[in-house]
């Protein structure tokens, strides 16, 4: 049977999962040299600068609402950024992984409040399959919650809202446009924070330029173009879903490039988030898309 069009969307956002993945070993790398703010804001920089050939191209659709709606967006994906960066400091990267996967489901619940109707079973199972296998993969024995954590919980929030509001966001504006705008505002965003944040000597190694070159591009401008033009054909709950494959795929670029063993344990949580994301995309569909 041929995939429609929510199906070639689903796929497209999971890609862009994959590539968002597979970068964490190479940031971690570059952000030994370069502090996180100023490699934020030259990574989203160029990325806008990519962008800039293309948004001449949709000038015509460059209006206040879109603007607006750009800046408020590259607000909340800036306030999920820098609260990560600055709770990470507090806290272990493996609670970091599992409050910042809280997204999936955030999203839902604001979902829920807004249309005052409450996912399908189905939904609601593979929301419950990937919040088990994220807990799986990511948590420890014991969870230790410390003000790091509460940080994080704000991060998972900037970036709940951020996929709800490109949700409602994208079917009406120019996807271009509206990532291009949301790109720079990150950029700004970053490098204004750089000048207000304790820095270490900017260092230009080999592994910062070459996780800039991979991350503004297929990380940063095409990931969140086709976040934004896709997510007209998806819905926000589904988007989340699949983003919460984000540290499933991280683990397996890790375990291959960087020799970080996946327990057992973390390969269970692996299979379970990868279960919820399949249930909710085979059982319900039509239903939630509606819905949403």
């Amino acid at each position: 049977m041929k995939p429609n069009r929510s199906q070639w969307a689903d796929f497209s956002l999971l890609l862009i999962t994959f590539v968002w993945g597979s970068t964490f070993v190479i940031v971690k790398w570059a952000i030994e040299d370069l502090p996180p703010f100023p490699f934020l804001a030259i990574r989203f920089g160029l990325a806008f600068f990519s962008l800039l050939p293309f948004l001449y191209f949709q000038k015509a659709h460059i209006s206040k609402g879109t603007l607006l709606k750009g800046v408020a967006l590259g607000g909340l994906l800036f306030s999920g950024y820098a609260w990560q960066t600055v709770g990470l400091q507090y806290t272990t990267a493996s609670n970091a992984g599992f409050i910042t996967g809280l997204s999936v489901v955030f999203v839902p619940a604001l979902v829920t409040i807004t249309t005052r109707k409450l996912p399908s079973p189905g939904l609601i199972l593979g929301i419950l399959c990937a919040l088990g296998g994220l807990a799986f993969l990511s948590l420890g024995d014991r969870l230790q919650l410390n003000k790091g954590d509460l940080m994080v919980l704000v991060c998972a929030l900037s970036f709940a809202l951020h996929i709800f509001f490109v949700g409602r966001y994208a079917p009406q504006t120019n996807a271009t446009v509206l990532a291009s705008v949301q790109i720079l505002t990150v950029s700004v965003l970053s490098g204004f924070s750089s000048m207000f944040s304790p820095q270490t000597m900017l260092h230009f190694s080999t592994n910062v330029w070459v996780a800039l070159l991979v991350t503004a591009i297929p990380a940063t401008s095409l990931a969140f173009f086709v976040q934004t033009k896709m997510q007209q054909f998806t819905t926000p709950t589904h988007t989340a879903l699949i983003f919460s494959m984000e540290p499933v795929f991280a683990a397996v670029y890790a375990f291959f490039f960087a020799g970080e063993i996946l327990t057992l344990r973390g390969l269970l949580g692996a299979g379970l988030v990868l279960v919820g994301m399949l249930i909710a995309e085979f059982t319900g569909s039509t239903n939630d898309k509606l819905l949403e």
